[in-house]
């Protein structure tokens, strides 16, 4: 016999083995898979800090998420980025924006017209506009340990070639390269979106994408899923339902609650000519009816998936997260205010990057328990890996922290949180890093170099700079934050 043909034979010898021990593994997985906890991700558009009723909120009705905080932890510093595709790519990959290039939302303009920046003697930065199909998603991680993954809503990580259908999701619901509803429809049918037929005329954006994702929770009730439901409610444009609406501006008047506000303290431009980039000042009254009727909205489409789990069983066995990828719209003719939280969304400011966040693990954390110490939106990748009781994918989550023994009450203590945003923001305090270091944090801003530092313990509100103070403070933080951004290879504002 030739050589050659010994060595198909063996070939053929070891494959077989490969096949059987393949087989033996799958047969082991699916064994066990019966066990293997549900998780369902809730992500809003644009949602502040104080915009539900049990974050404070006196005037929006959010009933159903109220009752979610009532079952799980309330994450009281959970982080996202100050606008929506660094989150969304950092909650996809566990790598932070800056890494991968995502350092402002896709595609990086102000809706296809270049923001210019207050100092045009910078170069700024590229944008990566979409999510590199080389990463493994944290769907495609939850995909190949058997579970069944389902997306519904907002995408806006890249067009189409990078929609979740190529990220890891077998079944994608109005997913696309646009960030916002956008005509002729908006948030009703017609919704003018290749990835969501239309319903019968009057349809609700946020009650179809709670009803699909409850449709696809009863299909898979007998297997384990990953659901990742992203609202694009709260986003602009802030269009309500008229019965809603009409609800709220009963309540506004009954309550005698007034639209108030402060100037800003940015010092952005005014230019009249060019309004996405006045700043005049932020809102200090949650008082729109029509953003309140979105909030509404939102909150009943969130009940009909939470009512869908308990119908099915499977809240005891279903992991439930809800977070929001970035501020609340709280500047200029903005629908919210983020108080006592300092500016919003389009800033490093903690109203910008602060986020309502709740974790529901069933049998595993004591039911509305507050967690003070912070974490990060790439945290949620290794951290839901390790609630699943699912093996790390380290080399992938490079930027998150696994937070389970946070979430089980014991010690936990995160490195320094990074940000990264050195593009123009309509809302006016773009063009800015941070650092928050335990109770520190130090926003630096690439055009000037000033540095404010405050101390979030005393000052939540941002509104004392300790940074002349603290001189040596200030310095130990820079050097860390200037080592971080060498780390990953974050990109700077250059002088042209």
């Amino acid at each position: 016999m030739q050589k050659n043909s010994l060595v198909k034979i063996g070939s053929s010898i070891l494959l077989g083995c490969s096949f059987i021990t393949s087989s033996y593994v799958q047969a082991e997985n699916l064994k066990n898979i019966d066990q293997q906890p549900n998780v369902l991700f809730i992500l809003v558009d644009d949602l502040g800090w104080r915009d539900l009723g049990y974050m404070g909120s006196e005037f929006y009705e959010t009933p159903n998420i109220d009752r979610l905080a009532g079952q799980g932890v309330r994450m009281m510093a959970a982080y996202a980025d100050p606008v929506s595709s660094p989150t969304r790519a950092a909650l996809m990959t566990g790598k932070h924006s800056a890494r991968l290039g995502i350092s402002t939302f896709i595609p990086g303009n102000n809706h296809g017209k270049p923001f210019e920046p207050k100092h045009p003697e910078f170069k700024l930065p590229p944008v990566n506009d979409h999510v590199p199909l080389e990463e493994i998603t944290i769907a495609e991680a939850f995909k190949q340990a058997g579970y069944v993954t389902f997306f519904a809503g907002k995408w806006h990580l890249g067009a189409e070639g990078y929609w979740p259908e190529e990220q890891g999701f077998d079944i994608n619901v109005g997913g696309h390269t646009s960030g916002a509803p956008r005509r002729p429809g908006q948030y009703f049918v017609p919704y003018n979106n290749p990835r969501l037929k239309d319903g019968p005329l009057g349809e609700h954006l946020p009650a179809r994408l709670g009803e699909e994702t409850s449709k696809f929770i009863k299909q898979n009730k007998d297997n384990p899923f990953f659901a990742y439901l992203s609202f694009y409610s709260v986003h602009t444009p802030i269009q309500g339902r008229p019965d809603l609406v009409e609800k709220y501006k009963k309540k506004k008047q009954n309550l005698g609650i007034k639209d108030t506000y402060i100037p800003t303290k940015t010092g952005a431009s005014n230019n009249p000519k060019k309004p996405w980039q006045r700043v005049e000042r932020s809102r200090t009254s949650q008082s729109n009816p029509t953003y309140a009727a979105m909030i509404e909205a939102m909150d009943q489409a969130v009940g009909t998936v939470i009512d869908t789990l308990e119908e099915e069983n499977l809240q005891d066995n279903t992991i439930i997260v809800f977070f929001a990828d970035n501020g609340g719209l709280s500047v200029n003719a903005a629908p919210t205010s983020n108080l006592p939280l300092r500016h919003g969304k389009g800033s490093v400011y903690e109203g910008g990057v602060r986020e309502p966040c709740i974790i529901v693990w069933p049998g595993k954390t004591d039911a509305g328990r507050q967690i003070e110490e912070p974490i990060y939106c790439t945290d949620f990748y290794p951290t839901l890996l390790s609630m699943a009781g699912l093996p790390a994918k380290s080399e992938q989550h490079q930027d998150g922290v696994d937070f389970t023994e946070l979430l089980k009450g014991k010690k936990f203590n995160r490195a320094p949180i990074f940000w990264h945003f050195p593009h123009p923001a309509n809302q006016g305090a773009g063009n800015r890093g941070a650092i928050r270091d335990g109770e520190w944090k130090l926003i630096i801003n690439y055009f000037t170099g000033k540095n404010e530092l405050f101390n979030l313990q005393n000052d939540l509100g941002e509104q004392n700079d300790l940074s002349e103070k603290y001189p040596e403070k200030v310095q130990d933080m820079n050097i860390k934050f200037k080592q971080w951004c060498d780390q990953i290879g974050a990109e700077m504002p250059v002088k042209k």
